[in-house]
């Protein structure tokens, strides 16, 4: 029967929900820490050009309709350059210029922790007053953006110093993000949530034919990704199972017996306790395959066999025959082949077919770094209005990821995460702004509900 991540999804949803919880909870923190009390409804005081907000500059001064107007404007030329870029990753990838996609990601994810997390680093510095020097800033800074770097990138590294990295590349992008003016985030934060619908599911949308190339390939997407759990490839696992040795002896009907006995099935069997190898009889070989479904294979106590008779010839007479028949299976060696190709080829089928069943069951939910950003953003800006929104777009955002691995575990393919929560999140956002925060409020002051 085949495995369904419904058997786990307690510990993959835990595994996911608990780094964003941890992502929009920091972000909380700096937008409360770092933005003045004049300034969290508006926005920068002074605005800046991005490449969010390329067309319309949002002053406070200016109308809803100009607002909105731009708002929209802005969204649009983000997403189509989002779609332009994410579109030239696609061919490059096609065209397998791997290394130079590796390289660019290596020096987004450095810009990322050097500049933009070092000005964050700078604002918490002089808000608090923490008294430290400009040597030791910069080597601290330096030592978090090269480690965070190598762990991103590097083999070897603790999946659990990897992820705390993926968290504070979320946090730090986030923040910046939450600079944005009101009306600009929110048509942003929509835009996004549909051009990821697209992207994922459209027959021709560029994170599905990324992930369908990868997938052919048996390769790791050259991009930043959350895993709650680390993964093995195929190619890996090949290249850890190639260790192979072939284990012969002598039935007791005097046929040859060989096995072809790798590290994985040896170790396996022993964290099974059981001491004996299954072995195939070269002489009934292809009759037995006829005779027994593809899924047993007829199991001889040639090990168990071999330690005894080794152990029990302790006469003259019995070592000179082991010898006799030892001299006959060489010469029988040497007049006919043992094995038959095509038998072995049907045999690395199946173990193959088996490998990709196994590597299904494998492999944990991924989450991408822009779902910790844009799960941040909203939640960013809604702790520059109120505490109650913050309550309600959280629980808005969880519910719409629980939602979306749900149907994960149902389709069992790549799905878009930002469309359920990026909308229940918006919607909650303005009906708890709108709504229930007069209605607490009001209650409140007038002592009907404490």
């Amino acid at each position: 029967m085949e495995s369904s991540i419904l058997d786990s999804i307690g510990s993959e949803i835990i595994g996911v929900m608990t780094p964003v919880s941890l992502c929009m909870l920091l972000v909380v923190l700096l937008v409360y820490s770092l933005s003045p009390s004049e300034q969290s409804l508006s926005g920068a005081s002074d605005p800046f050009r991005t490449a969010a907000n390329l067309v319309y500059l949002e002053r406070p001064d200016d109308s809803s309709t100009q607002k909105l107007e731009g708002a929209v404007l802005n969204a649009l030329v983000f997403v189509i350059l989002i779609a332009i870029v994410t579109f030239l990753l696609v061919l490059l990838y096609y065209y397998n210029f791997t290394n130079f996609l590796k390289n660019y990601v290596r020096f987004s994810a450095f810009f990322v922790l050097g500049t933009m997390g070092g000005s964050i680093f700078l604002s918490i510095i002089q808000q608090f007053s923490i008294p430290v020097d400009a040597f030791t800033c910069f080597v601290l800074l330096f030592n978090f953006t090269i480690v965070g770097v190598l762990s991103l990138f590097s083999g070897g590294i603790p999946i659990l110093l990897r992820q705390a990295y993926m968290v504070c590349m979320g946090i730090i992008m986030a923040a910046w993000f939450t600079k944005l003016p009101e009306w600009t985030t929110w048509a942003l934060l929509l835009a996004l949530a549909l051009y990821d619908l697209f992207a994922v599911l459209a027959p021709g949308g560029p994170l599905k034919l990324l992930v369908e190339l990868a997938s052919s390939r048996d390769e790791e997407l050259p991009a930043l990704v959350y895993e709650a759990r680390p993964t093995v490839s195929e190619n890996e696992r090949n290249r850890r199972s190639g260790l192979r040795f072939l284990l012969g002896g002598v039935s007791d009907s005097g046929s040859v017996e060989l096995q072809v006995v790798s590290r994985d099935n040896a170790d396996g069997r022993e964290n099974h306790g059981d001491p004996e190898y299954s072995a195939v009889n070269v002489g009934t070989f292809g009759n037995e395959m006829h005779e027994r479904s593809s899924d047993e294979v007829e199991r001889l106590p040639l090990v168990g066999h071999l330690r005894d008779g080794f152990s029990s010839s302790g006469s003259s007479s019995d070592r000179s025959t082991s010898v006799n028949r030892e001299n006959e299976i060489v010469m029988e060696e040497e007049m006919s082949p043992l094995v038959d190709m095509s038998l072995l080829g049907n045999n690395r089928q199946r173990a193959s077919d088996s490998l990709e069943n196994s590597l299904i069951t494998d492999r944990g939910i991924r989450l991408g770094l822009g779902d910790f950003i844009f799960y941040s953003v909203l939640v960013g800006r809604a702790a520059m209005y109120d505490l109650m929104t913050v309550y309600a777009c959280y629980l808005a955002i969880i519910s719409g990821l629980g939602c979306t691995l749900i149907l994960l575990s149902v389709c069992r393919r790549a799905l878009p995460a930002l469309p359920i929560s990026i909308t229940l999140g918006v919607l909650f956002y303005f009906l708890t702004r709108l709504l229930m925060e007069p209605f607490v409020v009001g209650t409140t002051t007038n002592l009907l509900m404490f």
